[in-house]
């Protein structure tokens, strides 16, 4: 047994008084579903936990110019989300994979976040729908976009004083059609072999592609875009063929670096990307 103090802080005043007093002796525990697994296995044992969960003003999902998700909105709110669904597609089937209901109905999307792991499912979409995540501290506020939040599994650029507090995405996003799959090897609580997230904005013409955004989990050390084969799509019909050239593009050594796992062996991932981005491209235009 791990013997800990927990404590509810009502205010981000407290939090941070909190975590001024016990530094890296303390964890934030907002779900949980990761922290406490940490715990379980003692790679992380704690003096103390700080509980988000009486932050209630953490919680929502609203649009105001562009779209402002709180860092406590949890999956099963994403998942079940119209404006989310309707709007940001990709990001809500990204939500309704995490885990089961259960899970998803704890478990937070800032927690998703600030795990870093290359795994998580909706790292995909907040990349290619150009996120910015709001970091807050005792000194102040500030804005990273989603593609410099992440160093390495487990690593972001928080520091050891600052909470997430919010996701911000550009009221733009909206014109693009998105999608998201994860590839595993059952449909339910498994991390993703591979996931890949499309977001295309098509030409008035319903035939050539505007602009592209493509997105890989489980394919590099974090969460990438792949910057080759979105510039490549740019310009070009949507078609077979095309869609095809990207999908190599993307699963090539020069874009992506996918390893051996448990789960898996590299070359696997390689060609399931190359497989897929095509398929989550067709899914996004529908």
């Amino acid at each position: 047994m791990i013997d800990y103090m927990y404590h509810r802080p009502e205010t981000l005043e407290e939090v941070f008084a909190l975590m001024e007093r016990y530094g890296d002796r303390a964890a934030l525990v907002a779900g949980g579903t990761d922290v406490l697994v940490n715990i379980r296995q003692q790679r992380r044992p704690p003096e103390a936990l700080i509980s988000l969960r009486k932050l209630e003003g953490l919680k929502y999902i609203r649009k105001n110019g562009g779209y402002h998700i709180g860092a406590l909105t949890t999956h099963r709110m994403l998942e079940q989300s119209e404006l989310v669904r309707c709007e940001l597609k990709a990001l809500q089937q990204a939500a309704a994979q995490v885990g089961s209901v259960q899970i998803r109905n704890v478990a937070t999307i800032g927690g998703n976040i600030c795990n870093a792991a290359p795994s998580a499912d909706t790292l995909g979409p907040l990349l290619v729908f150009d996120a910015l995540f709001v970091l807050q501290g005792p000194s102040g506020r500030r804005r990273v976009p989603a593609e410099a939040f992440f160093l390495g599994p487990a690593e972001t650029v928080k520091t050891a004083d600052e909470i997430l507090t919010g996701i911000e995405i550009p009221a733009g996003m909206r014109r693009y059609k998105s999608a998201y799959r994860k590839h595993a090897r059952r449909q339910a609580l498994n991390l993703p072999i591979v996931g890949v997230c499309v977001a295309l904005a098509l030409a008035e013409d319903g035939r050539t592609i505007k602009d592209a955004r493509i997105a890989l989990t489980v394919a590099a050390p974090t969460a990438i875009r792949i910057a080759a084969a979105e510039t490549f799509l740019i310009g070009k019909p949507f078609s077979d063929d095309v869609l095809a050239e990207a999908g190599r593009i993307a699963s090539s050594p020069a874009c992506c670096m996918p390893r051996d796992s448990l789960r898996c062996e590299a070359w696997y991932r390689e060609e399931m990307i190359r497989v897929l981005i095509p398929r989550v491209a067709r899914a996004a235009v529908g």
